[in-house]
Order: C-alpha cells, then sequence, then structure tokens
C-alpha cells in the first residue's frame, strides 16, 4: 500500500509514458519477457489503477452500470484471484484456495484503502514468483523453465503461457478499470503527459 501511494505521489513530478528503457545491454529473449512482464504488473497496471481509484469514493469503486457488468472493486478481486491461481499457485506450487465466483459476487463494499493494499500486495508476491523465475533461467542457461508446464486453473500451459496471459488479463481489466474511473471522475484521471507524447508523433 505505502508502495502504490509513494508510486501515485510522484507521478505528477514528472512526465511518464510507461514505456520501459532498454536494458544496458542485451537480454535472452526469456529475461528480456520476464524484464518486460514484471515492468506491466509493477510499474504500469499497479500505478494506473491506483491513480484511478485515488480519484473516486468508495460508492463509485463498488457502482456497476447494470447487473451484468462489474464494478471497480469486482474487477480488482478478479484480478488478483487471477493471479495468484495462475503464479503463485499455477507457477509458484503453492496451495489453490481461489473461489472465483465470489470475486464477482462481492457487494458488500471494501475500503479504497483496503483494495490498494490487496492489488499491491498480490503484485507484490507475484513479483517474488518472477524474479524466482529469472534467477532459475539465469541458473539453467537457456529459457527452459519458461517451458515447463503447469495445470492453473485446470488449463495445461507453459510457465511462459501462464506468465503472459497474467498480464495480457491484467491489461484488459485494468483498461475497462480507467473507463469506469472517467466516467465518475473525468479529467482527473489522467495517467499520461499528453504535450510530449504529441511531441513525439
Amino acid at each position: 500500500m505505502k508502495r502504490a501511494l509513494a508510486v501515485w505521489g510522484k507521478m505528477w513530478s514528472m512526465p511518464r509514458s510507461f514505456l520501459l528503457e532498454p536494458p544496458a545491454s542485451p537480454l535472452p529473449a526469456g529475461r528480456g519477457f520476464l524484464r518486460h512482464a514484471r515492468f506491466r504488473l509493477r510499474d504500469d497496471y499497479l500505478v494506473k489503477i491506483t491513480t484511478a481509484l485515488m480519484e473516486l469514493t468508495d460508492e463509485q469503486i463498488w457502482w456497476r452500470p447494470n447487473d451484468s457488468s462489474n464494478s471497480i472493486g469486482n474487477l480488482i478481486l478478479h484480478l488478483c484471484g487471477n493471479a495468484r491461481q495462475w503464479i503463485i499457485a499455477g507457477v509458484g506450487g503453492a496451495a489453490d484456495t481461489r473461489d472465483r465466483a465470489k470475486e464477482f459476487a462481492q457487494r458488500e463494499r471494501i475500503g479504497r484503502v483496503e483494495l490498494i493494499g490487496l492489488l499491491e500486495h498480490t503484485l507484490g508476491d507475484v513479483d517474488v514468483r518472477l524474479g524466482d523465475l529469472e534467477r532459475a533461467l539465469i541458473a539453467e542457461g537457456s529459457d527452459a523453465p519458461l517451458q515447463r508446464a503447469c495445470v492453473p486453473q485446470g488449463f495445461p500451459q507453459t510457465v511462459l503461457d501462464v506468465v503472459f496471459h497474467v498480464v495480457e488479463h491484467f491489461s484488459y481489466h485494468t483498461g475497462q478499470i480507467i473507463v469506469l474511473a472517467k466516467w465518475h471522475a473525468g479529467e482527473r484521471v489522467r495517467l499520461y503527459d499528453d504535450v510530449r507524447l504529441n511531441l513525439g508523433s
């Protein structure tokens, strides 16, 4: 929670492009893939979601446009459940205790601070597993650990497929969260330095 809020507080003191700078020296493909996955989860999606939540009330976080749609609160619970099931349990071997249906059924409001803390804690645990995986690649001297088979949520996958899925899944729902946040907060939810981006076009 403290890290997310600290990152959020710094956002307006520097231009953000959410682009990862090239490494100092070329990396093998597997390590480059993990480097980018860790960046997206820690320094892109977490910052964007935290920024959006800081502009909303708890009521807005749990508002849903209709019964067929999810609130921001439900989406955050879903992201945490998915990441824990696929990476911490599926890749890392921890017990899978996920109750997926409960993520969407939740109606009792969980406060903004607690939701941000849950998200930060989950992504912190995920990053530890991805760091372990990166060290395994270095020790192995190849990308073989990314080709190891695992079975998250009952689906046979390679570790690479699992990590790719979680990053893509986070991207998809982060976009939904930002749209809902802007529905309520409008221009208060600003993620990019538009002047800088326009100069680069």
